[in-house]
């Protein structure tokens, strides 16, 4: 299950736009898509290329186009070189016979360049030619389906239909991403348990325009946890809106998270915290669990550089006795924070043996150093030539 983002920068500013894709890079996007839609951000495609090289990041590109895409790769050859995928919207590429023209085009292209394609269709952008087609054929069944099923269909059939006509025109099946985008957690899954069972393309997830906090996080993961379950996916992004002036990372941290927590993949180490209640009436335990969260996160591209496995670590910060040592002993590394009215001391627990108790006013600075030490004696550091 790869992770992929997006950026919203302006592809034509060079600068930003390669800075932008080297933060989602860092944060851990393995694949990163840019809006390609104008003669500009052609161009840019290979100097944002040449600038992230300048910075010692390699991800792999992947260009996004609607409406013109067909002119843009055919004008721009460094660009549909440069581009390690292209998305092509089937309810974008042109209208009646300019739609198939377009579209052979852009497959063609990707042929020739050797490039996969992910067929991308948007229930915003839905061939209404199609769409039209399909509510003829369901009006004519003795039990006609409502209206959200021919929705549904209509997707389905947009994404099998196109990449059936790509594979016509020479393209490998194996090269050929398929995703059917919606904004509805229950018409997501529906959509992608039939396309799974209609087809064996590999899958790309996603609930398009999932929102803006805790909402967009919530919606994404109630869809696509479901269908992870059942083993339906391949590439994985949430769309988060992103607070005003907010880093675009977050969806990045998001789509990781979900991945670890079900199990499914590990990126950095886990921090167990307890929800706190009447027993934990300082916040010091908060303060320590979000202290450590962001060490871990700060120091994760160089653990991941020098040491194998440390994505596996668990951590836990707990607030007092009653679930603390147990949670604790549970954890790689684990501390149990003294809650109201308890003794001043604090357990730490390492691969479940009690190892010291932290008293004092340096509590925060002392567990932190038990951290990066039992990272540095736990996990072998790599090979020089790895």
């Amino acid at each position: 299950m790869v992770i992929q983002s997006m950026t919203n920068t302006d592809t034509a500013d060079i600068v930003r736009t390669a800075i932008q894709c080297a933060e989602l890079a860092r944060a851990g996007s393995e694949l990163v898509r840019i809006t390609v839609n104008t003669p500009a951000a052609a161009a840019a495609v290979e100097p944002i290329r040449e600038h992230l090289g300048r910075m010692g990041v390699d991800v792999p590109l992947i260009g996004d186009f609607h409406y013109n895409g067909h002119r843009l790769l055919t004008d721009y050859p460094d660009c549909a070189q440069g581009l390690a995928k292209y998305r092509i919207n089937p309810g974008n590429v042109g209208h009646g016979r300019k739609r198939d023209e377009q579209f052979a085009q852009m497959i063609e292209l990707a042929c020739r360049h050797e490039k996969p394609v992910r067929i991308g269709v948007n229930w915003g952008s839905l061939d209404q030619d199609l769409l039209a087609r399909i509510m003829d054929e369901n009006a004519r069944r003795a039990e006609p389906r409502d209206a959200v099923e021919v929705m549904r269909e209509a997707m389905v059939v947009s994404a099998l239909e196109s990449a059936g006509r790509a594979e016509q025109l020479g393209m490998s099946g194996g090269r050929i991403v398929l995703s059917c985008k919606v904004s509805g957690v229950q018409d997501l899954i529906a959509i992608y348990r039939e396309l799974s069972r209609r087809c064996d393309y590999p899958l790309h997830l996603g609930l398009t325009e999932a929102g803006m906090g805790s909402k967009g996080v919530v919606a994404s993961t109630a869809a696509m946890a479901v269908l992870l379950q059942e083993g339906i996916g391949d590439t994985i992004r949430v769309s988060l809106t992103p607070e005003p002036g907010g880093a675009r990372t977050q969806e990045v941290i998001v789509a990781q998270e979900m991945l670890q927590t079900m199990g499914l993949r590990a990126f950095t180490p886990m921090v167990v915290a307890c929800p706190g209640c009447g027993r934990t009436s300082s916040t010091f335990f908060q303060e320590l669990a979000q202290s450590i969260q962001a060490h871990v996160r700060q120091r994760m591209p160089q653990w991941r550089v020098d040491h194998d496995g440390v994505e596996n670590l668990t951590l836990a910060v707990m607030g007092c006795v009653v679930n603390g040592p147990g949670e604790s002993k549970h954890a790689n590394i684990g501390i149990s924070l003294p809650g109201t009215g308890e003794a001043p001391a604090a357990p730490v627990f390492e691969d479940g043996a009690k190892t010291v108790t932290l008293r004092g006013e340096h509590i925060a600075e002392e567990f932190t150093a038990i951290v990066d030490a039992y990272v540095a004696r736990t996990y072998q550091r790599k090979s020089a030539g790895r």
